[in-house]
């Protein structure tokens, strides 16, 4: 059996900055992710005069429950969709100031249009550079006085979150009756987070009350990110070995987690306990048919082992991949198809047919995941290279090494 030590995760490590910044006290994250979107929220809140203090393995955050401490700031959300729509969000609720946000290339053309709406709908001075509904923007605060939203999160959880951790910072709270959500475990991480500094938020079917009245600040600790652990798990039921990952059990926070019961369902034996997940090969790759709207960023992962199942492995409703840091679905799709599997593709699914890939250089669109994803492919077909393994710093920097190490290690048993 072979033992994997996983980073924090990035949803929580993000969530966690926001609520720590918010918060009345010193709050210390305890192994929070360290990576290029991690480090570029943590930067984003000290460009607004927050006092971040990093170690190795804790970071300590003083918070500030009026809001920024300068009037004016400009803002850089690198590649990080969570720092460009949650830090926007955070400002929004100040007394006062002007803060001018920017992000990469990539962010750019990711949208915030339903999430900006949002905010301009509670009466926030909102005002794009260019496009409407995404990157650069401007937000003058003034306050939230609350109210009643109605929310489409059909493309992405993210949106919603902004706003739930919002509501505990404007004068009334906050209603939100969201009509369509996606990536829906992500929201009950969010929920979870916000009860641990201190707010209850009361969910009845899709509406979501949100109380007045702050934060507190606490001792949190980040669990392994699943999304990670994927990729992990997936290398054992391709490989025919064992791999557990300590820090994920029953109790874990991630709905990501739920790619190993994909995993079982195509044939390898799964086990969560208290604390600790593991993934065992049987030897044996089934085709399936599998709903992946919520937990969408692990679709390239089974998308790179699907060939080695013994029929075709289809995955449905994941629409919202295409505006991810690339168009995952298509990405995956044409990085099969050059590997010489028979793809085939619709608005919202993919159908990957068994086949045995053969060597290329993988397309990343630099996009991690896609690295990542097919990092596990190239376990059985040895040769792939890609054209930006760098991107992998996004939430993994020490990957290839980490992945190279494992594999060295499946290899010597």
């Amino acid at each position: 059996m072979t033992v994997i030590d996983i980073p924090g995760s990035k949803s929580v490590t993000a969530r966690a900055l926001f609520l720590a910044a918010a918060a009345d006290g010193t709050t210390t994250l305890l192994r929070p992710l360290r990576s290029d979107d991690t480090e570029g929220f943590a930067e984003g809140l000290k460009s607004l005069g927050y006092a971040v203090e990093q170690e190795a393995d804790r970071w300590r955050v003083q918070g500030r429950p009026a809001g920024p401490a300068v009037p004016d700031a400009d803002v850089f959300c690198r590649d990080g969709a969570t720092t460009a729509r949650f830090l926007p969000t955070l400002v929004a609720a100040a007394a006062s100031g002007t803060y001018r946000f920017d992000a990469s290339a990539q962010m750019r053309r990711r949208p915030l249009a339903p999430l900006t709406r949002a905010l301009t709908a509670l009466g926030v001075d909102l005002r794009h550079g260019g496009a409407e509904g995404y990157h650069p923007l401007t937000v003058r605060a003034a306050g939230i006085e609350g109210g009643d939203l109605t929310l489409d999160a059909g493309e992405s959880s993210q949106y919603l979150t902004a706003l739930l951790m919002l509501g505990p910072l404007t004068a009334k709270g906050l209603r939100i009756e969201v009509t369509e959500l996606v990536s829906a475990p992500y929201v009950e991480i969010t929920l979870a987070m916000m009860r641990d500094f201190g707010v209850e938020v009361l969910r009845e079917g899709n509406t979501f009350t949100v109380p007045p009245g702050g934060y507190r600040a606490t001792a949190y600790a980040v669990e392994p990110d699943a999304s990670t652990a994927s990729y992990f798990f997936a290398a054992a039921a391709l490989t025919g070995r064992e791999v557990t990952v300590p820090g994920l059990g029953i109790g874990a926070l991630q709905g990501d987690l739920r790619f190993v019961d994909v995993l079982r369902d195509m044939g390898a034996e799964v086990s969560v306990g208290a604390d600790a997940t593991t993934v065992r090969s049987t030897g044996r790759l089934r085709g399936i048919t599998v709903n992946m709207r919520d937990i969408s960023d692990t679709m390239p992962t089974l998308a790179a082992i699907a060939p080695h199942a013994d029929g075709p492995v289809r995955i449905e409703d994941v629409a919202n991949t295409r505006v991810k840091e690339c168009d995952r679905l298509e990405a995956c799709a044409e990085n099969l198809r050059a590997m010489g599997i028979t793809v085939h593709t619709g608005p919202d699914w993919i159908e990957i047919h068994p086949g045995t890939p053969k060597p290329t250089e993988i397309a990343t669109h630099g996009d991690h995941r896609i690295v990542m994803s097919f990092a596990v492919a190239g376990l059985r077909t040895p040769g792939l290279t890609y054209d930006d393994p760098g991107c992998v710093r996004k939430t993994f920097p020490r990957f290839h090494e980490v992945f190279a190490d494992f594999a060295h290690g499946l290899e010597g048993r």
